[in-house]
């Protein structure tokens, strides 16, 4: 059978419009060849999505966006899905409008639910919801940057016009000449170190000397050290602590009154007749003194002894 040029020319014609449709489809994000399950959204701002915009469950492509619309005057936007058949999902599952880049544009994420066993069904409406995207989320941690960064900027403007206000003419001429002085103190201490250096050369010979005889004293001092060290300082401690145990037990005898010591110190009638004997020991040697001759008698022709005379100052009282 021949086929007419005519022929040939309706089939072009017929395929070439079927691919059209195909095609604007297509773009319209509807697959002509693909059996879908449509699904409707709800949003109240669907923040830049577009027809055909991807639409993944846990990150698989299984869909895309066919319709946005606005349902009358309510304000709020309808978004129609279309998913292959072959990703059954339950029916509380939530279409979540997020952006998956900062060049990538506005998909569609579903999160099913797998405790619901009920599987959403063509036609029905899901749970929709809007997760921050990237850009939001550096909005967001930018804008408390931003308003420290003002304030920063504020509070530098302020402290630069009070430097400015402090540094007038007069304090200006105060830091200069504060400044000047300062190098002439420096070049004054330049001077004095210069001399320092010279007089350290000139009595370097001496210096040497003298750290040389710090050398040998910490020497000797080593030395005295070690015979310290060597010395029984334990027994040398251990006799004194018991000397002092005596000591203290002869003051502990002497308090209490035990003893010539204790006697002397605590027995007032000790005291007093040792302080009388001694007054008259001491008028007898006056007495022995002052008349001799009798006590030592000598006479070769019998002479008799003077009668006693008391002495002048005899203070001893009779009881």
């Amino acid at each position: 059978m021949k086929i007419t040029r005519e022929i040939k020319t309706a089939i072009l014609v017929i395929a070439s419009i079927l691919l059209f449709i195909w095609g604007y489809s297509f773009l319209k994000g509807r697959d002509l060849l693909t059996d879908y399950k449509t699904f409707y959204v709800q949003y109240d701002n669907v923040e830049g999505l577009v027809n055909s915009a991807p639409i993944t469950i846990n990150g698989l492509n299984v869909g895309k966006v066919s319709e946005i619309k606005f349902l009358g005057t309510t304000g709020k936007i309808q978004v129609s899905l279309q998913i292959k058949s072959d990703f059954p999902f339950s029916k509380s599952s939530i279409a979540s409008i997020y952006e998956p880049g900062l060049i990538g544009g506005k998909q569609i994420m579903i999160t099913p639910n797998f405790e619901d066993k009920s599987v959403a069904e063509s036609g029905i409406t899901l749970q929709g919801d809007v997760k921050p995207g990237l850009t939001s989320l550096v909005a967001e941690r930018l804008t408390p940057l931003q308003e420290k960064v003002e304030k920063m900027v504020v509070s530098a403007d302020a402290l630069l016009k009070n430097v400015n206000s402090v540094l007038d003419s007069k304090t200006k001429a105060n830091l200069k000449s504060s400044i000047a002085n300062l190098d002439e103190t420096l070049a004054e201490f330049k001077v004095a170190s210069k001399s320092v250096n010279e007089m350290l050369a000139e009595n370097k010979g001496k210096i040497n000397s003298t750290m040389a005889n710090v050398d040998k004293a910490s020497a000797n001092f080593a030395k005295i050290s070690d015979s310290i060290s060597k010395a029984n300082i334990g027994k040398t401690v251990k006799s004194l602590e018991k000397t002092l145990a005596s000591v203290d037990k002869i003051m502990a005898d002497v308090q209490s009154g035990k003893g010539t010591l204790g006697k002397l110190a605590k027995d007032e009638t000790m005291y007093t007749n040792l302080s009388k004997s001694s007054k008259e020991l001491e008028l007898l040697l006056q007495d022995f003194r002052l008349n001799p001759t009798r006590y030592v008698n000598v006479s070769l022709f019998g002479k008799k002894n003077k009668p006693y005379k008391a002495p002048v100052n005899d203070t001893i009282k009779k009881k």
